[in-house]
């Protein structure tokens, strides 16, 4: 008998690979109404180990989407960094304790560790809610991208054809999809999307050999709890904090050992033990004692890549992210990170233009702006490696790395390391033509987080917490002394003016703003001067979408957000915040128009009923 047709099925959104980026972009669509598949070659989920360390934005980017909390719950904070360098008497010593990561804006100024399988948990979860789930195993055996101008350019049609392998079925049951828009994010650098749409990586392989190894330690080494930076004659040793009592050790591996593979220039796991790597760190750490209680949890060796992709897509129709497009070593804790970020960025841009709110032309600009942050990741990856690497300076080697240069390095790239100060360049998404309104408030970089009060009731409330990653752009009206009537009778006119039917509120706003723009009011007024129905009713909506710059009724938090965002209390400022969270531009009261033009540059009018 002939064999049946394999069922054709259509979705919006395919994603390959539920790693962390897969699961951040199919969690984001899904919940913003996108129909979404995500499937992986697994056939249970990551459970232990892999990547482990959440920075300062990227927890607030897991809190935007509600998810902040249980992270911090299930994983483990740390604050402080330790230093060791050799000892003039042999061994190691104590150089510095400092805070472990310097973000002086940020809402969380710490890391936080939580094994790669908890971290998909989060998002699992929540997809969850709305009944979609990973599919697995399924592996993806094809792809074809139409030709066909039009359906390149509408986002109604599904010009991606991918053909997928259900490996729990007998015989390999195979169906093809077609999909609106395709990601992948699978297999981190050997990315079967990556290769099937032959998409070239520049870069390359180091000789630099680490072991990492996760365990419960016996050891009086003080400083087991903290983000350790370990540089000894006998190698180089990085101890991350982990749930419970667990630690993780990245170990520096003699280059001569048996562990690679000459003729193939891979690792060779079964000549690696956690035992071999566990003796390493025995003698890096000396004076001090280390051994391993009970079973490790989890262990690898590997050799250290630095690549990035020459693209990121292919005809804004098929994207890749996370590791499928840029690898580096996983000693600064960017691998994860950088994964979520990514599609982080994408999410919001898919949604607007299968929603027809936003043109094709809007997808150009993750491509343009994760692939600079790509590049810009390896650039720091390579110094940052090799800074690990090197011998430390010693009377014996004065050339080494100095204890001053590694905090040095530290210091000067924490705001890369940190993600805070991340900042995309100027494009139809970023316009800085008014900086000046707001000279503290880099336009391309994360709206800072900062106290405010309700006016309706004085309850404390961080601006974060009232910018959600709901896929609406944030319009902030920073009103200044409403008290005084020439702020007054400036935000009358301001409300007349986004009033009127040329406003970007009701050109993009389809039909009903409020889905699209979420405005709030900030009053530089205070607490006991006004109430927040004397804001003109055009700003507020609701009484939570009325806030002052003054503190709580304790004197505890609140107050100073117009000086740190170096905003005017008299001529006050807007603020538009991409749904993303990074500032997409600010222009002073009197120049509407320009923010019109910003988003009539990448935005799409409702039609006309």
């Amino acid at each position: 008998m002939p064999l049946s047709p394999a069922p054709v099925n259509k979705v919006d959104v395919l994603i390959i690979g539920a790693g962390p980026a897969g699961l951040m972009a199919a969690n984001a669509l899904v919940h913003a109404g996108v129909t979404v598949r995500i499937v992986d070659k697994k056939v249970v989920p990551v459970t232990v180990g892999h990547a482990d360390g959440i920075h300062p934005r990227t927890i607030e980017i897991l809190q935007s989407y509600g998810l902040g909390e249980r992270l911090q719950r299930e994983g483990t904070r740390f604050d402080r960094a330790a230093f060791y360098n050799p000892s003039p008497n042999g061994g190691i010593k104590r150089t510095q304790r400092t805070e472990a990561i310097f973000a002086p804006t940020a809402r969380y100024p710490f890391l936080v560790t939580r094994h790669q399988g908890g971290i998909e948990a989060l998002f699992r979860d929540s997809m969850a809610s709305k009944d979609v789930f990973v599919q697995r195993p399924v592996v993806a055996t094809s792809i074809e991208l139409s030709d066909s101008r039009s359906d390149l350019e509408s986002p109604d049609a599904y010009p991606v054809k991918i053909t997928l392998k259900h490996l729990d079925s007998e015989d390999g049951d195979e169906e093809v999809v077609h999909a609106k828009f395709a990601i992948g994010s699978d297999a981190g650098a050997h990315s079967w999307t990556r290769k099937a749409l032959n998409i070239g990586v520049e870069g390359d392989q180091t000789t630099s050999i680490w072991g990492v190894v996760d365990i419960v330690p016996d050891t009086d080494f003080p400083d087991i709890r903290n983000w350790t930076f370990i540089h000894s004659n006998q190698g180089t040793l990085m101890n991350i904090p982990r749930e419970g009592d667990l630690i993780r050790f990245y170990i520096q591996l003699s280059s001569d050992t048996d562990f690679v593979n000459r003729e193939t220039g891979r690792v060779d796991l079964t000549k690696a033990s956690p035992d071999r790597i566990m003796e390493a760190a025995a003698k890096i750490m000396q004076p001090y004692r280390v051994v391993r209680v009970g079973n490790v949890e989890w262990w690898t060796v590997y050799i250290i890549g630095q690549r990035v992709a020459q693209t990121f897509s292919v005809k804004d129709r098929v994207f890749i992210a996370g590791d499928a497009c840029h690898t580096h070593s996983p000693k600064a804790g960017q691998g994860m990170n950088a994964s979520m970020c990514d599609t982080h960025n994408l999410a919001w841009k898919l949604s607007y233009v299968l929603r027809g709110w936003a043109s094709m032309s809007l997808l150009k600009t993750y491509e343009s702006e994760r692939l600079k942050y790509a590049q810009d990741l390896i650039n720091f990856d390579k110094k940052w490696s090799k800074m690990f690497s090197d011998k430390p300076q010693s009377e014996d080697n004065l050339e080494g790395v100095s204890h001053e240069e590694f905090l040095g390095m530290l210091a000067s790239q924490s705001g890369f390391l940190s993600g805070i100060g991340i900042r995309y360049e100027p494009s139809t998404v970023v316009n800085n033509k008014h900086q000046a309104c707001a000279s503290k408030l880099i336009v391309g970089e994360r709206m800072t987080p900062r106290d405010f009060v309700y006016a309706a009731n004085v309850n404390p409330v961080n601006l974060h917490d009232v910018l959600p990653s709901d896929m609406r752009f944030k319009i902030l009206v920073f009103a200044g002394d409403i008290k005084v009537e020439a702020s007054m009778k400036r935000l009358h006119a301001l409300g007349e003016n986004m009033g009127t039917s040329n406003s970007f509120l009701w050109r993009f706003g389809q039909g009903a703003y409020e889905k699209v723009f979420d405005m709030l009011c900030i009053c530089a007024t205070k607490k006991d001067d006004m109430d927040f129905t004397d804001v003109p009713k055009f700003f507020r909506s609701h009484w939570s979408k009325v806030l002052l710059d003054d503190t709580d009724m304790y004197g505890r938090s609140g107050g100073g957000a117009y000086e740190a965002y170096g905003i005017s209390r008299e001529e006050g400022a807007i603020v538009v915040v991409r749904p993303d969270g990074y500032v997409g531009v600010v222009a002073p009261f009197d120049h509407v128009d320009d923010i019109n033009q910003y988003f009539a540059s990448f935005m799409l009018e409702a039609p006309e009923a």
